[in-house]
């Protein structure tokens, strides 16, 4: 018995009336569908990575190579930039800019499917949920 109370956890969480989380999930779905906001992210990314990739490493190698003189941190030169030693050709950043935008997409696909499912998916859990509630009750006459 105990077994099939927390099997029907889920189903009760499932039916349970949520009307903040319907609204934020339609806010969600709206940000992730709009191309300009897409784009957005995708820039910032871009931005972001480009601005990594020039970031001088020199420094931290020089402290590094200092605490251990084996390391490979001494061979690196004082005006390494973190592109440099990752060995990202100059286009990585737009690449991964063009990357965030079609995950967004792709999230925004996902989010508004799951969003039209959500009714139906509800309304199964509530069924399911009365089922079991009927099924209990039987077991106990």
């Amino acid at each position: 018995m105990t077994r099939l109370a927390l099997l029907a956890l889920p189903l009760a969480a499932l039916a349970a009336p949520l009307p903040a989380a319907a609204s934020e999930t339609n806010d969600t779905v709206a940000v992730l569908n709009d191309p300009a906001m897409q784009d957005r992210m995708a820039d910032t990314i871009s931005a972001i990575v480009g601005a990594l990739m020039q970031m001088p490493v020199g420094p931290l190698a020089e402290a590094v190579a200092r605490v251990d003189p084996e390391s490979d941190a001494a061979y690196i030169p004082a005006d390494a930039t973190l592109g440099e030693l990752a060995g990202r050709d100059p286009d990585y950043a737009d690449r991964m800019g063009d990357d965030v935008r079609a995950s967004a997409r792709m999230a925004g696909h996902a989010a508004s499917a799951m969003a039209t499912y959500a009714p139906v998916l509800k309304e199964m859990a509530r069924d399911l949920a009365a089922q079991w509630e009927r099924e209990r009750a039987a077991a106990r006459r």
